[in-house]
């Protein structure tokens, strides 16, 4: 254990990021990496052709509120500038040919990684989520409904029954995102928890090339 804490001070050393060091990791420029429109990042994040598993489409475990409301959000994408984004089981399998700079680039031989939302294999028995998201208003909406193997204190959201996360972005001042999220019930009438916060975005730049 204290090799390895040796270890990872090393390479955050060789990042600056010891002892007040301004910076954490190196630059990356994200223009460069996805292009310069809104429509080159989502087409990263949305690609009309691929082979990866979508894990955010209905299935025999969805509830009826969330299959009716899933469907009014997929009617909107045709019209209202609303788009699903797809939800694949890694962070690998979303950022596909992004360009990371040799200091960001991980190296990995195992197959079977998965975000923790999508660590559950089983339908319906953990996380079952659908986000949609409008790039113009600069806000997203989750449909969220927990399997019994998240069960927790009674007065939460209720296993099996859908909640819905309603993401915006309030403001943007120079490298601070101010964002809120509530989660609440299909008729509004219950609210599950409210969250708001102060996000810092990195002016990343690309390495130059060699």
């Amino acid at each position: 254990m204290i090799r390895r804490g040796f270890q990872a001070a090393v390479r955050l050393g060789q990042h600056r990021a010891l002892f007040g060091g301004p910076q954490v990791l190196p630059r990356l420029n994200l223009t460069s990496a996805f292009g310069s429109s809104t429509d080159s990042l989502v087409s990263r994040f949305c690609p009309e052709k691929t082979d990866l598993k979508d894990y955010a489409l209905p299935n025999a475990s969805w509830c009826p509120d969330m299959l009716d409301l899933y469907q009014e959000f997929l009617e909107k994408t045709k019209t209202d500038g609303w788009i699903k984004l797809p939800s694949f089981k890694s962070n690998r399998d979303h950022i596909q040919g992004l360009k990371l700079p040799s200091g960001l680039a991980v190296a990995s031989d195992k197959s079977d990684w998965r975000i923790f939302t999508r660590c559950i294999q089983v339908e319906g028995q953990g996380y079952e989520y659908v986000i949609f998201f409008h790039p113009s208003e600069k806000k997203s909406i989750c449909l969220f409904q927990p399997g019994p193997y998240l069960e927790g204190a009674p007065g939460l959201i209720p296993v099996g029954s859908l909640a819905v996360l309603n993401v915006h972005v309030e403001k943007i001042e120079d490298q601070k995102l101010y964002m809120s999220c509530i989660a609440q019930s299909r008729d509004q009438q219950t609210v599950y928890a409210k969250c708001s916060g102060i996000f810092l975005q990195l002016q990343l730049e690309e390495e130059s090339p060699q």
